[in-house]
């Protein structure tokens, strides 16, 4: 293998020199590729959110990459990107400016950390200063932007809070002006009139229950009374019985005038001494009969009589007996017409609440969703104050776009070094498949072992003057060869380092 690179030295070196060469040419027009990156700080202001905790609303990001990608390329941002970035918008067709624009979304990119809190805006491009300007600018445009849409934001609904507001307070004016003319007009739905009711015909219904046990009471007494007065006499003769009932009238008249300057008619006293009047006057009348029939045939009965003391207690017992069995059937009477009154009354109010319920419902409904608002429209408030006082989320530029020094991926000197390699690993990987696979035998021990005969003798070549000279030309051609590579790598190396590539 030695000998046969020896021999095919000059083609190697060219071999080697050619794919050098290409690889340097393909270095110097490969397009270079300078990165810009910017780093910005999402975060919340962790003195005001404690303080605000609860009673305003927090901004959540679900994926900051896609909001910024969103905020960068839109039409308005794009415009102003590609101004900046050297193109004259006016003068580009339409076909060109969608061609740049995804040219320059495809060179963009942008991607948030784990926690969400850093967002890394990056781009590429051959040109380094409108790299470094394009990255600054997309920063300043998604901050601006971002931080006008959520203050938009937080203004829109506080305004929309605000009119739900004062839409739910005229709804609350009209509920309660209806609740308050229904009552008003129905003095019966009036709060707690139920329950008076209600009361009311409880207490009515025991004072009947009461006169209806009181009189039964009083009618057994006076049967009772009745059957011990028959039992006994009522006069003797002391005086005329005429002049004792006049005076027992005239004493129970007194008595009458003195209960009424008191008491009304229907009082159970006035009304049983007012039967015992009448009792008195109907026993007047009767012996005034009795009298005047004995003077008519010729009898006189007229002779001073004495009333029988047990008769007369037995009489006057009865006769209050009589008067308190009245007064109780007039109590019953008279409580009966309340009941019935309070009864009536009750089915006006049952008539009345569900009304009144319906109107308190409606009432405690609206005023309830109207608190609520208000609750809401002062957490939009502060919201609102926090995002113009740019207090709430915070955008801070943690680490600003640089000028981009040296490109990036593959660059010149990756070429050059692949160069040399390739140029060193290809002719001699050709040189190994030439010895290897190359039918010509090279050597006796080859021929004999091909041949299976043995070979007696070998004629070696010998070199002469010519092959000397031919040898030294080949040397120096596949040495100059290596030489210009070499020059030429340097060259370019010089030339880049003064221009400061």
């Amino acid at each position: 293998m030695l000998k046969e690179a020896r021999r095919r030295r000059v083609v190697l070196a060219a071999l080697f020199a050619a794919i050098a060469l290409l690889a340097l040419v393909f270095g110097v027009f490969w397009p270079k590729k300078f990165v810009a990156e910017t780093t910005i700080l999402v975060q919340e202001n962790n003195i005001i959110k404690p303080l605000t905790e609860g009673i305003a609303a927090t901004t959540q990001v679900s994926d900051r990459a896609d909001i910024a990608r969103e905020v960068i390329f839109s039409q308005d941002s794009l415009d102003q990107l590609l101004a900046d970035g050297g193109w004259d918008v006016s003068k580009l067709s339409p076909i060109k400016r969608d061609e740049l624009i995804d040219r320059l979304k495809g060179h963009t990119n942008i991607e948030t950390s784990k926690n969400g809190l850093l967002l890394r805006i990056s781009y590429n491009d051959s040109d380094p200063k409108r790299v470094y300007d394009l990255t600054r600018d997309m920063a300043r445009l998604f901050i601006a932007k971002s931080l006008a849409s959520k203050e938009a934001e937080s203004t829109s609904a506080y305004d929309f809070m605000n009119s739900q507001v004062e839409e739910y307070h005229k709804k609350l004016v009209a509920a309660s002006d209806a609740l308050q003319s229904y009552i008003a007009s129905h003095p019966d739905a009036s709060p707690g009139a139920i329950a008076d009711t209600s009361a009311r015909i409880s207490v009515l219904r025991s004072q009947i229950e009461n006169s209806k046990v009181q009189a039964a009471q009083f009618s057994s007494q006076a049967a009772a009374m009745g059957g011990s007065l028959s039992g006994q006499s009522q006069i003797s003769t002391v005086q005329t019985r005429e002049d004792v009932y006049r005076a027992q009238i005239a004493q129970l008249q007194s008595h009458l005038s003195q209960l009424l300057l008191t008491y009304t008619d229907n009082y159970p006293d006035v009304v049983r001494t007012r039967h015992q009047i009448d009792d008195l006057k109907q026993q007047l009348a009767t012996a005034q009969t009795q009298k005047q029939a004995a003077a008519a045939v010729g009898t006189a009965i007229d002779n001073p009589v004495t009333f029988n003391p047990v008769y007369s207690n037995l009489q006057t017992q009865l006769a209050q007996i009589r008067g308190n069995l009245a007064a109780a059937h007039a109590t019953e009477a008279t409580s009966q017409q309340q009941l019935a009154v309070e009864l009536a009354r009750s089915q006006k109010i049952a008539q009345s609440s569900n009304e009144v319920a319906k109107l308190t419902n409606n009432f405690n409904t609206v005023n309830t969703t109207y608190q609520d608002l208000l609750r809401r429209r002062e957490q939009a408030r502060i919201s609102m104050d926090l995002d113009r006082d740019k207090q709430g989320l915070t955008f801070k530029i943690q680490d600003p776009a640089r000028m981009p020094l040296m490109p990036v991926g593959l660059r010149l000197m990756h070429f050059a070094a692949a160069g040399m390699l390739m140029g060193v690993c290809v002719p001699l990987g050709l040189l190994f498949l030439i010895a290897r696979f190359d039918p010509r035998t090279r050597s006796a021990d080859t021929l004999a072992r091909a041949t299976g005969l043995p070979v007696f003798a070998s004629v070696p070549y010998y070199r002469d003057t010519h092959d000397d000279v031919l040898d030294r030309k080949r040397n120096l051609q596949w040495i100059s060869i290596v030489i210009v590579v070499m020059i030429a790598y340097f060259g370019l190396y010089l030339i880049r380092v003064l221009n400061h590539i």
